[in-house]
């Protein structure tokens, strides 16, 4: 049975995320979280939503953005797919190849989250 990542919910622009240090996270926020920093911690995939992040448009073909990695083909699919159920990578099928374009809402919320500023008795 394959384990299945929860995408990252998608904040509605109005509503703001909460920096760590200012509100404790809930449970799910927490789990739902947790899955999108675990899709990020393999140094291929963060490689790869980098290459796509820098790329004109945001947007990459699979065939643009395998040179470089010394990972087999179907690897670097099944990384892309990982990155794509976490919420982080959108894709579309154009002809016979598949671009991938970042996720500009969930990047927003992961950079909000991590906006710390800390209070003042942290500073040392």
């Amino acid at each position: 049975m394959s384990k299945r990542v929860l995408p990252l919910a998608v904040t509605p622009p109005a509503c703001e995320v909460t920096p760590l240090v200012r509100e404790p996270l809930t449970a799910q926020a927490a789990s739902e979280l947790a899955a999108v920093f675990k899709a990020l911690s393999d140094p291929v995939r963060l490689r790869l939503l980098s290459v796509i992040a820098s790329h004109t448009g945001q947007e990459a073909c699979v065939c643009d953005i395998s040179d470089g990695f010394d990972v087999s083909q179907p690897t670097i699919s099944h990384h892309l797919r990982v990155l794509r159920e976490a919420g982080l990578l959108t894709s579309e099928r154009r002809g016979s190849w598949v671009y991938y374009r970042v996720e500009p809402a969930a990047l927003r919320q992961l950079s909000a989250l991590l906006d710390i500023t800390l209070p003042e008795a942290m500073v040392r």
